[in-house]
């Protein structure tokens, strides 16, 4: 495969940028190589600078549910901007976007637009602090939340691959003020309420991990976490930047039927364009500047090209079996690598909820906390990455990461793309 052109902006970005990406999961460090540039996207797949075409599992880490530069999507944004694309002023494409998905989610009742998952955690956080009087969070090991301060502390995702448990950066008066507990574990949680009582404002979960592999949750655990909530005073958040609609409309809160006082959701809400949000009861919410005292503003909130992209790419979730029909595709391709490693005797499991994905080269049935991924298995997992790239499947660039299938993959990408899997791990295994 030619990637002389990737390896001359590579080389060229890290005179500009820190390691040469603008963010470090684009970075190869952890599979060895060089970073694809990628020049353009259409449906299912991207094509790097070099010209070589990939099948995209990445999805733009998520939030591309509907494939690349999808016809409703770009028409959308190119209408819009065409009337301008920012005015630090309310526009009527916000009422939009929040009706649309407020009459078709009874989690929460109002909501605030943001510009990142980051954002939306870090205001939610503030949010909880602010209306229960509190200072403490806890958070579990494994769960990401974004890069805010307070959250990066023994976070997942990038800081797993790269070894670190905390950012360099982050002062200890903001680590003091976050616990840390492991996932799927009742009685650390207990532990930590009787060791603060009255102290923690609220707990902070992906109800559905997906970044630091594929950790779901048993529900009773969930269901657990919103009875000990209640019973302190505390609010209950679920991160849904990834979750939401991604595994149903109304995100892991609906699969699961569990209501959390706060919920964050991240780009998929604006089609890929930078945005994010923040919901909760219209009580709860009130707390906001200008109606409350937690305060909380940005000039390219509810910005209106986003949320243009927003509308018609939540309009196409609604679609009827939308979600049915996604998920049928994901369990047929997993299925197909699943069976092939069972009858090929390999150690490997592989998870999927919905239409999020992730392979294991672990034994275990369940891998629910982040000490039960075996640090070693990512060895494989390089050796299956360039196998799967050469051969023109594109994931994110880690083993802690998931991959996700869109409504635009064809059963025949999916099938063809099963047996590229499948011969990928005969050269692991051989190996």
């Amino acid at each position: 495969m030619n990637t002389k052109r990737s390896e001359e902006l590579y080389s060229k970005a890290k005179n500009y940028f820190p390691g040469g990406v603008n963010s470090p999961v684009r970075a190869f460090r952890s599979v060895g190589g060089t970073p694809r540039f990628i020049a353009k996207g259409k449906g299912s797949k991207i094509w790097d600078a070099d010209g070589n075409e990939f099948l995209d599992f990445c999805a733009s880490w998520g939030p591309l549910i509907n494939g690349h530069a999808h016809e409703d999507v770009v028409n959308a944004i190119s209408t819009t901007a065409a009337n301008g694309t920012s005015f630090g002023a309310p526009t009527e494409l916000e009422n939009h976007l929040a009706e649309l998905i407020l009459s078709n989610n009874p989690y929460i009742e109002k909501m605030r637009f943001v510009s990142s998952g980051t954002e939306a955690v870090m205001s939610a956080i503030r949010l909880a602090r602010g209306a229960s009087g509190r200072k403490k969070i806890l958070k579990f090991e494994g769960c990401y939340h974004g890069h805010s301060d307070s959250l990066l502390v023994k976070a997942g995702s990038g800081l797993v691959t790269f070894g670190n448990t905390s950012s360099a950066g982050v002062p200890e008066e903001f680590v003091k003020e976050t616990v840390v507990v492991p996932l799927d574990n009742e009685a650390a949680v207990e532990a930590a309420f009787k060791e603060f009582p009255n102290e923690i404002a609220c707990v902070i979960i992906e109800p559905i991990p997906a970044n630091n592999g594929l950790l779901l949750q048993r529900k009773e655990f969930l269901t657990f976490l919103r009875d000990i909530c209640t019973r302190n005073g505390a609010y209950l958040l679920f991160d849904e930047v990834i979750s939401g609609f991604r595994v149903g409309f109304t995100g892991a809160a609906g699969l699961y039927g569990i209501r959390p006082d706060i919920i964050t959701y991240g780009k998929i809400i604006g089609g890929g364009l930078p945005v994010g949000a923040y919901g909760a009861s219209a009580q709860l919410m009130s707390n906001i500047s200008p109606e409350g005292g937690v305060y909380q503003a940005g000039t390219l909130s509810g910005n209106p090209v986003a949320m243009a992209a927003g509308i018609a790419q939540l309009s196409l979730c609604l679609q009827k079996d939308f979600y049915t029909n996604l998920e049928a595709k994901t369990k047929a391709f997993t299925a197909t690598i699943r069976n092939y490693a069972a009858q090929k005797n390999y150690t490997l499991r592989i998870f999927e909820t919905g239409s999020i994905f992730w392979i294991a080269f672990s034994n275990d049935e369940a891998i629910r906390t982040a000490e039960a991924i075996d640090p070693k298995s990512m060895e494989k997992f390089r050796v299956l990455y360039h196998y799967l790239l050469e051969n023109g499947i594109y994931l994110g660039p880690s083993g802690y990461e998931v991959g996700f299938i869109s409504s635009v993959h064809t059963e025949d990408e999916l099938k063809r793309a099963s047996e590229i899997f499948c011969a990928g791990l005969d050269r692991v295994f051989a190996s």
